[in-house]
Parts: C-alpha cells; structure tokens; sequence
C-alpha cells in the first residue's frame, strides 16, 4: 500500500515537522510505502492535483492549518472526483475541531485524526495495510484514538486515548532522514503542551507539558547542527517551562554549535538570573526569543487566563537587552476582553518603551476549539468565519478601530521591524514615545524597494506628529539612508545637506585612504560615499559636532556590508 503524506506551506522556505513525525512511525510497517510531497499555496491548483494524483497513491494524507484548509479541501475533492478508490485523510490543528460538520460539508474526506497524531495514524496504517482492500469493520476503526470517520451514511467518532503519547516512543525523524533540512528554517521540538492556559491559544486545550529526554533532544540537536543548518526553530509553546531545562540545551547549543541560529518562544517571567548569565554568553545573531506579552493589562490578561507576572517580564525583557546578545522579539494582541483603542495604545506604548528587536502586533483570531471562542457571544464578538477567523468587532472595539490597529501593526513592521530606520527611533525615543509616530495615520505605505519614497514618507509623519525634532530627525534620517546602501550620486532632495560643499572632492578621503583606514585586504572592491552630519553617529552618546562620515559599501557573502570611516 502506497501513503502520500503532504501539506502546503505558506512559504516555499518552511519545512513540516508533523509529516515526517507521521512517517517515522509507520517506517516499520511491513507492506507501507510512504512518501512525503511538501508544496506551497502560492502554486497553481492544477499543478498541485497533476503532483498528487500523479503519485498514485492508495491513502493520501493532508495536514491542515489555518492558511491552507481551503485549498486543501479543493485539492481533495478534486483528487476524490479524479480518483474516487483513493483514502483521504485529514489531520492538524484546523480539522481537529467541528469534525462532524466538516465531514458533512465535504464529502471527499475519508478520515480525520484528531490532535495527536502519531500514535492513532500508526494503528490506522496497520489496520489498512492488514486489510488488503477490504472493508473495514466500524468496530475495528472504533478501537483507534481520537478519529472520525465515514461509514456509509453516518459520521463516527471514537474518544480521546486517556494516556497521552511518552513523546520519547516517536521514533527521530531527523535520525531516520525523513526530515527535509535544506531548506533555510527547519522545526525542531523538545517538548509539547504548555503550562498557561490562555484562552485564545490552542495549546490550552491540552494539560501539562511533556518533554522529550535530554539524549533524545541533544541527539536530534547534534544531527541539526552538524548540518549547518540555517535557522532551527524550537515549536516548543514555552520552551523555558523548566529553568534547569533550558538552561542543560542552551549549553549543550553552544558548546557544540557549528553556525546555526535558534528560535525559542519563551515567558520571561519564567526567566531566572542563572538563564541570564548564560544567555550572556550567547553570540550575536545566535538566539532569537519570541515573548507573548499580548497585553500590559492585567484584568485582561486574568479575563483570558493567562498568568504572568508583568513586572518581571519587564525587568527580564530589559536584563536581555542590556546584558545579553539574544535577538529579542516581543507580541502583542489586539482585541482581548476589556482592552480598548486606549488600552491598546498604553500596551504598545510599554512594549516600546522596552526598544525590543522586533515588535508584532496580531489581531485576535478566534481559533476553532478555543475557549474564547466558545464564549465569543457573551462578550460581543462578531468575527470572519473563514480562516484565519479574524475578529470584526466586540464589546470594545469597534470594526474602525480594529482597522487602526492593523494600520499600526503595518507601520510598525515598515518604520520599527524593518531595521532601516535604526537611528531616527533611537533618537526619538530619548525624547518621546514612539507610540504617537505609529499609531498615526499620516503615513502613506510604499514598496520596501523605493526607498526614497519611504524615508521621505517617514520625514512627513514625523512633521506632522512630532515636528519639535523635525531637525534632528532629519539629521538622524541621513544617517539612516546612508546605512541602508549607496545613495548613488547625491542624497535624495528631502534629504539634502544645507551644506552645499558636503560632498566636496576635496574633503572626501581617496579609495586607498579608506581601505587602509578599515584594514580592508588589498585590491578589496568597494564603493564609498561621504556625507555632513551634525552629530557623529559612530560614537557613543552621539557628541553634536560638526563631522564629515565617508561610508564604504562592500560586498559580503550574502548581503552588503557597510563600513564607517
């Protein structure tokens, strides 16, 4: 019997966990052949039912998330139509919930798998593989964990396994080689569940947290690392549940690290001052760290259920700037219980005033089998009821003010996460909170390639908001330009030096100066740009002075590197 597991990604760069966790527990099954076809939504539909049906597979197996489920039920029906012998199984977060009226809707699928689905997709692969094409009696599916099925003109259900999988009993894929690690973003798990109970989260629906051993996760780790691979991203709900934990794999990454990066989604308050001095040994570019703040409000954060001590999260987040390398990345979400525009705005405020990494700012989505959806009536939700469930409107936010908050998160991934803008924010924030320059509405999006077009967009929102630093910003804003690549001949008008003779070839150093003065090997290629500023950016504190910068631009092994002289 042939097994096709697929999916479709959102984006060509990720790579399915889930797949070849499925596949690593049936790899013993005698009779199975399994392949893995891993796509992307942005193919075209018919190229997709060409790839799947032309495997020609007995039982196709789709993972469901909440970007892909329509076209994977398109993809299915289409497949059933073309080849009406082929099993089709569903399973993932998004079919795991309202199965019974998803299977009533559509008609194509065979199967769901509920939550967890190792343990259940192995006994279904041994009862099929053993039918040999046969019916399969309701009963013998009913002894299965957690799967709804068709059988004639009915729906069945069997109930929840009670003892929940021993993680340690899912054979490595990464061991087995099931795992694609080419691509530049590989999953990687340690543990699943979660200690919060937060009621707009998945993970709520299920109790406790249960970990992988520690061989077994530093085994999988060495096989990643050795790899080289680009970027590993712990799945983990909180990673650092477990201080001494966390602490035993972050030592194991660095002692043993080749060049790879690493992405934790982890509660600060959780952190401890032993995490803290060993995060200080952390290289540059080496630990990324998602952090769910989702409000600043504590009656909101009690009204979802989720615990946290705010005051440590604040001071842990600021320890992890100011005494660490770790790239920190902070969410907020919009729309939870009791927190209006206002209350809104005083979250992002403090999350700002932290100066994270990055900042990203989410409307709720009123994911299927949350509590907070089962109580979205009582507290005024109207929300889509298409994927991803985005929230419309509720007792304190209207629609108008949900689509100002999206607004904001906008500016805040062009102005804030962009990194291009670096300077001009440090500058502001010494004198004033971020918060006014994005959450107004003065700013007019543009291609992240017209750069012109977007810093001088930036210039006008910072006239119009905060027009006492009008000149300092636009000082700072030079700055800026110059660091986002070569400005060609001359700066952009809005931007141009009152200093006519700023770029005098006089007062420029020559090509050979500049490589001696950066040490760069000889005959190195580069283009060099000077400019005036009112303050020299290169020095701590900034000294306002007069100072001439000449920047060189060299290129590096992936990306353009800019030099100060």
């Amino acid at each position: 019997m042939k097994l096709l597991l697929t999916t479709l990604h959102s984006r060509y760069i990720h790579s399915s966990l889930a797949l070849p966790c499925l596949a690593a527990s049936c790899a013993d099954i005698s009779g199975l052949k399994t392949v893995i076809r891993e796509h992307t939504v942005n193919e075209r539909p018919e190229k997709l039912l060409v790839a799947i049906a032309g495997e020609n597979a007995d039982v196709v197996a789709f993972s469901c998330y909440i970007w892909n489920i329509d076209q994977t039920l398109r993809l299915a029906a289409e497949l059933k139509l073309l080849r009406p012998e082929t099993y089709i199984i569903l399973g993932g977060p998004e079919v795991s919930f309202f199965c019974h009226e998803l299977m009533l809707e559509n008609p194509q699928i065979d199967l769901i798998v509920r939550g967890e689905g190792e343990a259940s997709f192995r006994q279904l692969m041994l009862l099929l593989t053993s039918s040999l094409g046969e019916a399969i009696p309701d009963e013998r599916l009913l002894e299965i964990g957690a799967i709804t099925f068709r059988s004639g003109d009915e729906i069945l259900s069997s109930p929840v396994t009670p003892e929940a999988t021993a993680l340690d009993s899912i054979p490595s894929p990464f061991a087995a080689g099931l795992a694609d690690i080419s691509k530049p973003l590989v999953y990687f798990e340690s543990s699943r569940g979660c200690p919060f109970s937060c009621s707009f989260c998945l993970s709520s629906t299920e109790k406790g947290v249960r970990s992988f051993s520690m061989p077994r996760i530093k085994s999988d780790l060495s096989i990643l690392m050795n790899q080289g691979v680009d970027t590993i991203k712990f799945v983990d709900r909180t990673f650092n549940f477990d201080a001494a934990r966390a602490d035993e794999i972050w030592g194991f990454i660095l002692a043993h690290n080749n060049k790879s990066r690493f992405h934790f989604e982890i509660a600060a308050d959780l952190l401890t001052d032993e995490n803290i001095v060993l995060l200080s040994s952390v290289p540059p570019d080496t630990f990324r760290f998602e952090i769910g703040v989702q409000s600043t409000d504590s009656e909101t954060l009690s009204d979802v259920e989720r615990r946290s001590d705010l005051e440590k999260v604040f001071a842990n987040v600021r320890s992890l700037k100011e005494e660490t390398s770790v790239t920190v990345h902070l969410d907020l979400v919009a729309g939870l219980p009791g927190e209006d525009l206002q209350g809104f705005g005083r979250s992002l405020e403090k999350v700002l005033a932290l100066m994270p990494d990055h900042i990203q700012i989410e409307p709720l989505k009123m994911l299927k089998g949350t509590a907070i959806r089962k109580s979205a009536r009582d507290n005024g939700y109207s929300f889509s009821p298409y994927p991803p469930y985005r929230i419309l409107k509720n007792r304190w936010l209207t629609f108008e003010e949900i689509c100002r908050i999206e607004s904001t998160s906008e500016a805040v991934e062009d102005i804030y996460n962009s990194g291009r803008f670096k300077t001009v924010l440090e500058m502001i924030s010494r004198h004033n909170s971020l918060a006014p320059l994005l959450t107004s509405q003065q700013f007019e999006k543009s291609s992240a390639n017209n750069l012109p077009n977007l810093f001088e967009s930036l210039l006008k929102r910072i006239e119009k908001v905060l027009p006492g630093l009008r000149e300092e910003a636009r000082d700072a804003l030079r700055f800026d330009y110059c660091m986002n690549g070569h400005p060609g001949k001359a700066l952009p008008h809005f931007l141009a030096a009152a200093d006519e003779k700023e770029c005098d070839s006089s007062r420029q150093p020559g090509y050979p100066e500049i490589a001696e003065r950066l040490s760069l090997p000889a005959k190195s290629r580069f283009r060099a740009f000077t400019a005036v500023f009112a303050r020299d950016y290169r020095q701590a504190g900034w000294p306002e002075r007069h100072t001439v910068i000449t920047f060189a631009y060299c290129n590096g092994d992936s990306r353009q590197k800019v030099l100060l002289c």
